[in-house]
């Protein structure tokens, strides 16, 4: 399992969840919309998720199924 951030974290890239991931495993460019978590990195420590202030976080079997394609946006985003 792995975190995924999903919509609400587009145009808000409040950064807080990189603050407190300790592999960091979460990236994104100033050219990027949103953040994006590694999913080979990331460690499922969960400290991202309670440190975002927009909720745009979840573990991968919690994605609201609105936000399911984010699974596939954030892998995809590090296969470049």
């Amino acid at each position: 399992m792995t975190y995924v951030i999903c919509e609400p974290c587009i145009g808000a890239k409040e950064l807080a969840c990189v603050d407190v991931c300790p592999v960091d495993c979460i990236q994104g460019g100033p050219d990027e919309p949103q953040m994006y978590i590694d999913p080979v990195t990331c460690t499922d420590c969960a400290a991202c998720e309670p440190a975002c202030p927009v909720s745009a976080i979840f573990i991968e079997a919690d994605v609201p199924s609105r936000w399911q394609h984010f699974i596939k946006k954030n892998a995809d985003f590090f296969k470049e």
